[in-house]
């Protein structure tokens, strides 16, 4: 399992969600399997999100676009954008 994780500022969180809900990118037509939004208990500004996939090869497709997106909107609804694409090596549920 791989998982691209976003995270970065947003000016507004409520208007963020409601671009991040309308899926520019194609989110499930590209490989997500799985999605979390989080959101710092102490930072209502700043939005977290990992995208699941089964291959690391669909992660780096999505973050290509996602990539591509960012550069639309940043500075207007995000700023400062980080991802990294992560390889699930253990998990365990108690």
């Amino acid at each position: 399992m791989h998982i691209l994780r976003m995270e970065h500022p947003v000016p507004d969180f409520d208007a963020w969600k409601k671009t991040f809900d309308v899926d520019p990118v194609g989110r499930q037509k590209s490989g997500v399997r799985r999605c979390w939004v989080l959101r710092p208990v102490d930072d209502s500004q700043y939005a977290m999100i990992d995208l699941e996939f089964d291959t690391q090869r669909e992660a780096e497709a999505l973050l290509a676009a996602v990539r591509v997106a960012w550069g639309r909107v940043e500075g207007k609804i995000i700023a400062n954008p980080k991802a990294r694409i992560v390889e699930a090596v253990e998990t365990k549920v108690f």
